[in-house]
């Protein structure tokens, strides 16, 4: 799968190496490293990394690769965790540890027109666009890394038909206010918590084209996809509740057959409010990759402060959230009590993204 490989032969099999990814980017610019053809895994693109060694920790490690490899020293960088696979490649067992890492526009004037690396390795500066499209010769394993990096910065969400009851139309006027204030290009989960959900989703859908959706697990993939079959391409993620993610772990203890995960079709975005819940999403999120399922592509964790929505949950704080998010194996959202300008302040506790409703639309 991933094309990373340790720099020193693995005789024994049973041995999982902790190897260090440096997803490194300037804006929509991503580096690439590019692997002999007689190396593993070679004739392959690959983002730069390496072993981590005993006495380092991850970041260390990332620190160390990178400026031996490339020459570019991130020590001062924000250095953002996306998540972690685990794969048996058959001569070795790896565990792969990825971070985002963006360059300032000093270090990027710098070093983008080396084509070289230290190691004699072919550089590129890959388009995002480009990437994701599949234009460069990844393993497949990839594929998971290139999900997690079509998150974007910031998530919309929708409110709740409720809010919308003093109108005498409540559904048109819910349509009405998120047509509008929804902006260009947004991604946008549309909760609207309420059984007309199918209907007015496509409605929005059909009428703002331009943006990505994350529906609910739970709604009918035959009546979103069927009859707004235009619409299909929006759709993004499925959502899928704690209550939803939990009952679908007693299922498997119980050896019965999920119906909470019947849609395989979608990468899934899990909501997470503690320990437990961040652990069975990463159970989750392994049990998928193994089966070669679309995987997580993320997990909200809330409440990070207080919010107006649901003013009787506790607020985890920046510290305590920091900590939970440091346990997931994929990219963390922030949610609860935030705001687009509060970006920068959650990639310092680990969010790769943060999403709201009314700071938001």
């Amino acid at each position: 799968m991933l094309n990373q490989s340790t720099k020193q032969p693995i005789n024994n099999t049973s041995v999982t190496v902790n190897v260090a990814i440096a997803v490194i980017h300037y804006k929509n610019k991503y580096l690439l490293g590019f692997r002999n053809q007689s190396q593993h895994q070679g004739n392959r693109y690959e983002f730069i990394g390496g072993k981590i060694d005993a006495h380092e920790t991850t970041s260390q490690a990332l620190v160390r690769e990178v400026a031996e490899e490339t020459g570019i020293d991130i020590h001062n960088n924000t250095i953002v965790k996306l998540g972690r696979l685990h794969h048996d490649y058959g001569d070795k067992k790896v565990s792969l540890q990825v971070y985002r890492i963006e360059l300032t526009t000093q270090q990027y004037d710098k070093y983008r027109h080396h084509g070289y690396g230290l190691e004699g390795q072919a550089l590129t500066w890959a388009n995002k666009s480009e990437l994701l499209a599949g234009d460069y010769n990844l393993p497949a394993a990839n594929k998971t890394i290139l999900e997690w990096l079509r998150l974007p910065s910031k998530i919309a969400i929708t409110y709740p038909l409720s809010y919308f009851h003093a109108y005498p139309d409540t559904a048109p006027a819910w349509l009405k206010y998120h047509q509008d204030h929804i902006e260009p290009n947004a991604w946008v989960y549309i909760r609207v918590k309420d059984t007309r959900f199918e209907n007015i989703a496509k409605q929005l859908m059909s009428q703002r084209l331009d943006i990505q959706v994350i529906v609910p697990n739970d709604v009918s993939h035959h009546c979103l996809n069927d009859h707004y079959s235009t619409t299909n391409h929006q759709i993004v993620a499925r959502h899928l509740t704690q209550t939803s993610l939990l009952q679908w772990s007693q299922e498997v203890k119980d050896n019965l057959a999920s119906v909470q995960l019947r849609d395989l079709s979608h990468p899934l975005i899990i909501s997470c409010h503690d320990a437990n819940s961040i652990y069975v999403a990463n159970k989750l999120a392994r049990h998928r990759l193994e089966r070669q399922e679309p995987p997580v592509m993320g997990i909200f964790l809330s409440p990070v402060l207080a919010t107006q929505t649901h003013p009787d949950a506790k607020p985890l704080g920046w510290e305590a959230w920091s900590d939970l998010a440091a346990l997931a194996d994929m990219p963390v959202i922030g949610l609860g009590g935030l705001s687009p300008k509060l970006f920068m302040q959650a990639t310092q506790y680990g969010a790769t993204s943060i999403a709201g409703i009314r700071q938001f639309l």
